[in-house]
């Protein structure tokens, strides 16, 4: 029987709103592919997000125009279709049908061992030094904070965080928001602040400098990387990658980037963007053995799926079968 693929997009209230340098969010905008066989169903969602030329409209029309035919190959699903949100909702889409028809976990389709919980990240959204502080104090607890900067006074964020939270362990995300003018005073303030990551310090497409300027923490590539081909470009720049589902256009390209990013010695970063427990669920598998885990979407909403990831504390288990996979 020739797969049927149906998608829609959903709105998921965010508890609060979500700031970067680029801007505020109030809820996620995700869409979520089904295929289906006729007597099973696969479902996958990614967040189609423009700063890489998405809107949900267009990814929608993109996974509609998508014909799987009878038996899909994955491979060849990338060679049909660009990476991004759209080929990564019908991806993951197609690992949980598969899943579903075997009567197997999807991580033993994959040949992986058996996921374990794994520790993930809490994002501080950006915001004045002082509201930092105050949202860092009330997140002390957790043992890996990820402070989002990316405008005049990071310094100053960055050192009131630290001063709030002075057991986490911290990460920096600057979400491209950086200048040459800027660079030196920033990252300073984070080595000084013991932070121990830091994301896309500058623009992708501008990051040549980071050849020339200091490295007193790893410098991590996030908008600079999106699927295998784009390792060879970063060679002197980075220390290590954030691979994302939505960005790589899915599980299968997202475990062939982490092979090859292993091989070349980077370390492991696996984010997400703002989702429900439905994206994060193939991201747990990627995340296994990850240097560094970014999966905390679903806890920056006001409300999850029906059955959601179940997070404890500052670890997110394996989806269960119902959720995906």
């Amino acid at each position: 029987m020739t797969l049927r693929v149906t998608a829609q997009i959903e709105r998921w209230p965010i508890a609060g709103q979500f700031v970067i340098s680029r801007g505020a969010r109030t809820e996620a905008v995700v869409v979520v592919a089904e295929v289906s066989d006729g007597t099973h169903v696969g479902r996958g969602e990614c967040v189609p997000y423009p700063r890489y030329g998405e809107t949900p409209e267009s990814v929608l029309a993109e996974i509609e125009l998508v014909d799987l035919g009878e038996a899909p190959d994955r491979e060849a699903l990338s060679e049909e279709m660009p990476p991004g949100a759209a080929r990564n909702a019908i991806d993951c889409a197609l690992w949980d049908l598969e899943a579903k028809r075997a009567g197997r976990r999807a991580h033993a389709l994959l040949g992986l061992s058996a996921p374990r919980p794994v520790v993930t990240a809490y994002t501080l959204s950006l915001g004045a030094p002082e509201e930092m502080a105050e949202a860092a104090r009330k997140m002390a607890h957790r043992p890996l904070l990820k402070v989002k900067l990316g405008g005049d006074g990071d310094a100053a964020r960055i050192r009131a965080v630290r001063e709030a939270a002075p057991a986490a362990r911290l990460i920096a995300d600057a979400n491209e928001g950086w200048s040459e003018e800027s660079y030196e005073e920033n990252i300073q303030a984070c080595a000084e602040a013991g932070v121990e990551l830091l994301e896309q310090p500058l623009p992708a497409g501008g990051d040549d400098l980071l050849r020339e300027l200091p490295r007193p923490i790893p410098v991590c590539a996030d908008e600079s990387l999106h699927v295998t081909a784009d390792l060879a470009s970063l060679a002197g720049k980075y220390d290590a990658v954030n691979i994302k589902l939505d960005k790589a256009g899915g599980l299968t390209e997202a475990l062939h980037l982490k092979e090859a990013a292993r091989a070349a010695d980077y370390r492991i970063m696996v984010g997400c963007m703002v989702g429900t427990s439905l994206a994060m669920a193939p991201a747990v598998l990627l995340a296994q053995d990850a240097d560094f885990v970014d999966l905390d979407g679903p806890l920056l909403l006001a409300r999850d799926r029906a059955t959601p990831l179940a997070y404890d504390g500052a670890t997110v288990a394996p989806p269960p079968p119902e959720l995906w996979g």
